[in-house]
């Protein structure tokens, strides 16, 4: 996880992208072929077999919630910063 003062866009996209790549290879181990993001979790908890890859998959989809929030933020601060000046 980055540190506070390491939250920038570039950053945060980075992490992001090593976040997808992690959970893409948890996805095609266990064919999760879900129809909606709202239908991921269930799937994973029905289809991961492995309690450490189960654990994994929840952290990863928070992290990547977390870091998602955390550059929304970081732009719409951006932004509101470039209307004022």
């Amino acid at each position: 996880m980055l540190k506070p003062d390491q939250l920038t866009i570039n950053n945060i996209r980075k992490e992001l992208e090593i976040i997808s790549q992690e959970m893409l290879e948890i996805i095609k181990k266990y064919d999760l072929t879900a129809m909606s993001q709202l239908d991921v979790i269930d799937m994973a908890r029905e289809n991961i077999t492995e309690k450490n890859d189960y654990i994994r998959f929840l952290e990863l989809s928070l992290e990547g919630r977390i870091y998602g929030e955390a550059a929304a933020a970081i732009e719409k601060r951006e932004n509101v910063q470039q209307t004022t000046h």
